[in-house]
């Protein structure tokens, strides 16, 4: 009797947890991307074939040709990617300097290059001091965690890119959200934080041009909220140096901000045919903290001669009249292929710019008319949920200054096109599903 005892109370015991596997949690991956391969949804991962142009060639996921296509998919806003004198700097840098920098900036990672490029860039920024990245993200995440401690507090606008959030997070347990462009609820946060935790510091972190909605803050507004409350303003200017305004600053420019926003920072991946970022600042000793103690920077290798070498010719051609003509080109571009969107009825976020969102719907029926737009020609991006609402899906169409007007032309009727065929096949897709399970 006892030993049957014993024997039932170990049966009734708990059952022993078994370990997670971290490599089984993605072992479901693989099928469910082939499922949606399997019905030509996947447009992910796209490989392009050959230069960075505004007709191109690429493959799929997995290597199979897509064919030819117009591009609308590639960020080279000012088409620089191949710009002959880019490419001629390029091929000096390797041969004066190597390809790689073989060092951190703390230590020997630095070139004459990648000096000149920070005190060019601080000049054209209007700021006393400027440092660079390898990557626009490490810029990001890399200077907020520079200036926050985890006592201190992040106000950020919702929309933010994910390196701003993640840097935000990885610094402190007191990141307060606002809503997208909210000088309000900004507001609301400033002074609730500064009552609660008079001696903290704050940072408040917004962008001058947003890539999902391609909108822009009041700089001014945000300047002055921070400076009223003892806060310290950030502003990420990705999307919109080089680009955009009169001398190619944005929106910093256009609003009379420049040399006035506490610390700016940005990438060059959009205009200025590079990997790599920067932060700038007026108070020279954020340079100093991150060359000497911020892990993106100090402790990886420095930004390339080549990379250094591309942008600083890619900011002397955005500085010149053929800068402005590009600018000039890009805007005109926008705005054609924002008419003809908008005539046809289709919905377009923000402001003219590079990036155009064009909102396709759910995710049943954006991924149809994206499989539909590669198939018309039409190398595209679709953006969709969790990055954007669940039922606001978009094809970020990104404008390049060397488009022409017959290009876009030809998108607009392929769209109508594809729009049609991807209402058609979802309406046949959920005749054969329960109303509960359709497909948006």
């Amino acid at each position: 009797m006892a030993k049957a005892q014993a024997s039932g109370d170990t049966a009734a015991s708990p059952a022993v947890a078994r370990p997670a596997s971290l490599l089984g949690r993605l072992s479901p991956l693989p099928y469910g991307w082939d499922m949606l391969d399997d019905f030509s949804i996947d447009t992910f991962a796209k490989q392009i074939v050959g230069p960075v142009l505004t007709h191109a060639q690429a493959h799929d996921r997995k290597g199979r040709p897509l064919g030819d296509g117009i591009n609308f998919a590639s960020q080279d806003y000012l088409s620089l990617a191949c710009h002959p004198q880019i490419q001629t700097a390029a091929v000096e840098a390797i041969a004066r300097y190597g390809v790689h920098s073989a060092g951190s900036p703390a230590l020997m990672g630095n070139t004459t290059l990648s000096v000149a490029l920070e005190q060019r860039l601080a000049s054209f920024l209007g700021m006393r001091s400027c440092a660079l990245f390898p990557t626009g993200w490490g810029a990001g995440y890399g200077a907020i965690r520079t200036l926050v401690r985890p006592g201190d507090h992040v106000v950020i606008d919702h929309l933010a890119h994910a390196s701003l959030w993640e840097g935000a997070r990885g610094a402190t347990k007191h990141v307060h959200s606002f809503a997208h462009l909210s000088v309000t609820e900004l507001e609301a946060h400033l002074v609730r934080i500064r009552q609660e935790d008079p001696s903290a510091g704050i940072l408040v972190v917004t962008e001058s041009l947003f890539s999902m909605d391609a909108d822009s803050p009041d700089l001014q507004a945000h300047q002055e909220l921070a400076h009223r409350h003892q806060a310290t303003l950030m502003v990420d200017v990705a999307h919109d140096l080089g680009s955009m305004g009169p001398h190619g600053l944005g929106a910093l420019e256009t609003q009379g901000m420049l040399g006035k926003v506490d610390v700016v920072m940005g990438s060059f991946s959009k205009t200025f045919a590079a990997n790599g970022g920067f932060v700038a600042c007026n108070e020279p000793g954020l340079k100093l903290a991150i060359r000497f103690g911020c892990g993106p920077h100090t402790f990886t290798n420095a930004m390339s001669p080549v990379q250094a070498a591309v942008v600083l010719k890619a900011l002397e051609i955005v500085q010149s009249p053929e800068g402005q003509v590009r600018r000039q080109n890009l805007l005109n571009n926008a705005l054609h292929l924002r008419q003809l969107l908008q005539g046809t009825g289709h919905a377009v976020l923000g402001l003219p710019s590079a990036v155009v969102p064009l909102v396709v719907g759910g995710i049943g029926r954006s991924r149809l008319l994206t499989r539909f737009m590669l198939a018309g020609g039409m190398l595209v991006n679709l953006v969709e949920h969790p990055a954007v609402p669940r039922d606001a899906s978009r094809l970020r169409l990104q404008i390049m200054a060397d488009h022409t007007i017959e290009q876009i032309d030809q998108f607009a009727a392929v769209l109508a096109e594809a729009s049609r065929l991807a209402t058609e096949e979802l309406a046949r897709i959920n005749l054969t599903r329960p109303e509960t399970e359709q497909l948006r």
